[in-house]
């Protein structure tokens, strides 16, 4: 009797789990009770003849950054699921995770620095308004563009300041100028060094990685020469805030660091907290020499991003 209830409660729990057939349906074949099948079907789950396993996509993702953690010494990672590996659905999701980091994490009293690019106003764009007091949301770095692409640099202060109930506090400048000696002086301005020094006492910073392909943002404003995008191309990975770096996260260039205004890489590794939003295979290598140049403490990136962080640099 036994080893007959073995066996039609596997031939039930085949047509249950294997061929979708309701238990209804299956009393009908096996001219059997409906509640009997139901006896059946859990039997087979007692017995072990049936192992249920829900593939839950967001079960590792706790582990992937406890890992990032650890390879690059962070204070938070949070890995964030995209069911795809496509850039823009990366993107969706990041902005989305790190509006709400960002909502939760700003408090009473922060200087919160804030950069621009395609991620950071996706985010600025998601941000719900919060109940804070003295907050000041400062720009990072100049935003004005040579050329007829927005960089939505305004918008982004705007809408994180708003959010905070607060001021915006622009740069209203030229992230890279054509000389350094011109940079220097604008930099003596009493407003722009205002500006400047609370960008540097910001005790959190918010901010992307750009990278140095040919689509990327801040070769289409028409700041570089040719020669300098060659440069740029062949010696470095990305960049934050338009300072260039290499794999290990060391500035590639220093005339063109020179010549670029705002937030330096060396006070990134001062801020409380050091924010990197970014994902996507395109900017692997970008993530990667900004977390071994120490730049961020905290890095919001997706699982797809995370694995190859860990895998493969």
């Amino acid at each position: 009797m036994d080893r007959e209830k073995q066996q039609l409660s596997i031939e039930a729990a085949k047509l249950y789990y294997q061929s979708d057939y309701s238990q209804q349906q299956i009393a009908e074949r096996l001219n059997l009770s409906r509640p009997t099948v139901s006896r059946l079907l859990q039997y087979a789950k007692e017995k072990g003849y049936v192992q249920i396993r829900v593939m839950d996509p967001f079960e590792d993702l706790d582990e992937l950054g406890a890992k990032l953690e650890e390879k690059y010494g962070l204070l938070e990672a949070h890995v964030v699921f995209s069911p795809s590996d496509d850039y823009q659905a990366i993107t969706h999701y990041l902005s989305r995770y790190g509006a709400d980091y960002m909502h939760k994490t700003v408090k009473d009293g922060d200087i919160l620095g804030v950069s621009w690019g395609t991620t950071m106003y996706q985010i600025a764009s998601r941000m719900e308004p919060k109940q804070v007091k003295s907050v000041e949301v400062v720009q990072l770095k100049g935003g004005i563009s040579h050329s007829n692409v927005n960089t939505y640099s305004s918008e982004t202060i705007q809408l994180f300041a708003e959010a905070f109930q607060t001021m915006p506090r622009y740069l209203p400048l030229p992230v890279i100028f054509d000389s350094a000696d011109v940079k220097q002086m604008v930099e003596r301005d009493r407003h722009i060094k205002r500006i400047i020094e609370m960008g540097r006492q910001a005790n959190i910073a918010l901010f992307t990685v750009g990278t140095v392909r040919d689509e990327a943002l801040l070769f289409r404003l028409g700041y570089f020469r040719e020669e300098e995008k060659q440069l740029l191309k062949a010696r470095g990975v990305g960049d934050i805030c338009s300072r260039f770096f290499d794999e290990e996260g060391r500035i590639c260039s220093s005339s063109i660091n020179g010549r670029t205004i705002g937030v330096e890489l060396s006070d990134l590794k001062m801020k409380e907290r050091s924010i990197l939003v970014a994902g996507g295979s395109r900017k692997c290598k970008a993530i990667h020499g900004a977390l071994k140049g120490k730049y961020a403490n905290v890095l919001i990136t997706d699982q797809h991003t995370a694995k190859k962080l860990i895998q493969e640099l």
